[in-house]
């Protein structure tokens, strides 16, 4: 707020590194993977949840968490959500067996929340001018993380014994909490009334359906009775959440809001953008490690493949600036569709450019780029569309549907990865049209992605920007 001008720094600077240590999250255990069944004396099948539960936590927490930042405090949800992750850390890092390490990455799950959380914080205590920049760089860190956490994890799991991983990111949650403390701000912005616990519970039972469906479905069988009925269930669920939300006052998720054309729109495009942004992950570090007899993998390990992705992750944070400015200038739909048109690009030449390393490195900064323009724009086509009082609900909701793209993605990916391949000696391996493949869908995500965000409303010379939802800002400059 204006009262505050000298410390806008260093609120934007520990919510950005609280963003990137939450990301990291997401890459922490992909170099334990293929030793994670011996590791914790269980099945491949089963060590999978290791990244499952992470991802059904996050996916839960995040509305729930937003809405209670809504009513009982930004900061102090912001804070809740920190000590989960440090909680789960130490609970993975003390774990030799499957059942704790599951307990511990979905803790650590819960921890999704500070993105949206912080973004929301972002928009009731900055000054109109620092606004704009904070949310693109807090949005871009949800990828600026998960790109620079994987050679940070693959170095630290080749070098140290694995459960180092979790002490450091139990150090960066401390760290993180303390930087908090000090510099973050409590918003004097609430929502009121009284939590709705029936409509958490319904969509928390609705999303575990849905996403356990998504991205245990290739182990179980697609067409496996679990795998239907968990889908079925997630319909009927969600429906019946749905009435509810409708019904009751002070819903959960306000539905009639989110039906809203700019809301709806980029909840959709969200989706698409999350998904278009995992495929990279999921893709390019196999394709770099792929044995090079293969005739077409670059015979990499873990730990270069990490390196080699760690510069899109660089990419994203410089960029958000200038997704910042073009907002700016020529609002958000135009730096969503500007982003998406780059991934397109960056997927189409990763159908033709995947002879050498340094390709691999271009097409993932080139994504990376386009990621950080669309991520960066989400935040000002939402909370220019809500009110103020519902900004960490509506965020929250956003940051779901980015993580139903990349659990679509995963589900995707792996089925096109797993039946297109190739034998190698013993093994069967992706094939090079299973890599091409996997490129142009990604490419095709991302031009859905574009159609989408066509059809948002443009910037017109009524239409109420960011900064004017702030208490005590004033209405834009006409013609800005």
């Amino acid at each position: 707020m204006a009262a505050h001008p000298p410390r806008s720094g260093p609120v934007v600077a520990v919510l950005a590194f609280g963003g990137i240590v939450v990301s990291l999250m997401q890459t922490l255990v992909v170099p334990l993977v293929p030793d994670l069944p011996e590791l914790l004396r269980t099945s491949a099948s089963d060590a999978s949840w290791a990244i499952t539960a992470t991802l059904l936590a996050g996916a839960v927490a995040t509305p729930v968490l937003g809405r209670l930042g809504d009513m009982y405090g930004k900061r102090r949800t912001l804070l809740l959500s920190l000590a989960m992750l440090v909680v789960g850390s130490v609970v993975c890092a003390l774990s030799d067996t499957l059942a704790p390490m599951i307990v511990g990455r979905a803790l650590q799950g819960f921890s999704a929340g500070v993105i949206p959380l912080g973004i929301s914080i972002m928009r009731d205590e900055l000054p109109a001018e620092r606004l704009g920049s904070a949310m693109a760089l807090m949005s871009s860190s949800l990828g600026v993380g998960g790109a620079l956490g994987l050679p940070g994890a693959a170095a630290l799991a080749e070098h140290a014994d694995w459960h180092v991983l979790f002490w450091v990111s139990a150090s960066l949650g401390a760290v993180v909490i303390a930087l908090v403390l000090a510099v973050v701000p409590e918003s004097p912005v609430r929502g009121g009334g009284r939590f709705d616990l029936v409509g958490a519970l319904g969509l928390s039972a609705g999303l575990l359906c849905l996403l356990l469906a998504i991205s245990k479905g290739a182990d179980w069988g697609w067409a496996s009775g679990v795998t239907t009925g968990l889908f079925a269930a997630a319909v009927v669920v969600l429906l019946l959440w749905s009435r509810w939300e409708l019904r009751v006052s002070g819903p959960l998720v306000d539905l009639r809001t989110t039906v809203r054309r700019q809301v709806l729109l980029t909840n959709l495009a969200s989706i698409v953008i999350g998904f278009a942004m995992f495929g990279m992950s999921l893709v390019l570090p196999q394709l770099l490690q792929m044995p090079e007899a293969t005739g077409y993998g670059l015979g990499q390990s873990m730990m270069t493949a990490g390196l080699c992705l760690g510069p899109s992750g660089l990419v994203m944070m410089a960029i958000s600036p200038l997704s910042a400015r073009i907002t700016a200038t020529r609002g958000p739909k135009t730096s969503l569709m500007l982003g998406a048109a780059v991934i397109a690009v960056g997927y189409g030449m990763g159908i033709f450019l995947m002879d050498a390393v340094w390709q691999i490195v271009v097409i993932s900064c080139v994504i990376g780029a386009g990621i950080g323009l669309a991520y960066s724009a989400m935040p000002a086509l939402i909370m220019s569309a809500v009110p103020v009082s519902e900004t960490g609900a509506a965020n929250g909701l956003n940051t779901l549907m980015r993580s139903i793209g990349t659990s679509t993605a995963s589900a995707v990916v792996g089925v096109v990865l797993a039946h297109m391949t190739t034998s190698f000696g013993p093994v069967e391996l992706p094939s090079l049209d299973g890599f091409r493949t996997a490129f142009a869908i990604g490419g095709g995500a991302a031009l859905v992605a574009l159609a989408v965000a066509s059809l948002l409303p443009g910037r017109g010379p009524d239409q109420r920007t960011v900064a004017s939802e702030r208490p005590g800002t004033p209405e834009p400059v006409a013609g800005r």
